[in-house]
């Protein structure tokens, strides 16, 4: 296979399988940790006007559906590649900043939640996938 298009599939790839974790631990995150009493959850607007409701404890689903799931996409990505994994991780990295950084714009939150996010969610979980990935493909050769 091309190696441009091996790389392209990986990129998509690590994108795809980073929204599925990100979005299935969004998904499940009410039941593990209910919201606040009052607090609209369904829509953008409710959660603005609620979000001073939210403690701490709210921002934990969040903080691991962003940081599992660029880890899990850094590593499919690690998985398909054949070179340059931990370099090429940063990208699926950069995506789901990009995202993160957006997110913020959209739905502004506590400055610790957005600091820590920003910080350990995104790139440094990137560079853990695919250093993982890394580890695994030295086990198989």
């Amino acid at each position: 296979m091309n190696k441009v298009v091996r790389v392209i599939i990986a990129i998509v790839a690590g994108i795809f399988a980073g929204g599925v974790v990100n979005m299935s631990l969004i998904t499940i995150s009410g039941s593990i940790i209910p919201p606040p009493e009052g607090a609209i959850t369904t829509t953008m607007e409710g959660l603005k006007a609620s979000m001073h409701l939210f403690e701490p404890k709210h921002f934990i689903m969040p903080f691991l559906a962003h940081a599992l799931g660029t880890l899990v996409g850094a590593f499919v990505l690690a998985l398909i590649v054949q070179k340059n994994k931990v370099k090429l991780s940063l990208i699926v990295g950069a995506w789901f900043l990009l995202g993160g950084i957006a997110s913020v714009i959209l739905l502004p939150s506590p400055v610790w939640f957005t600091l820590l996010d920003l910080g350990l969610a995104y790139i440094p979980m990137a560079l853990i996938g695919g250093k993982l990935g890394v580890l695994l493909s030295a086990k198989k050769d």
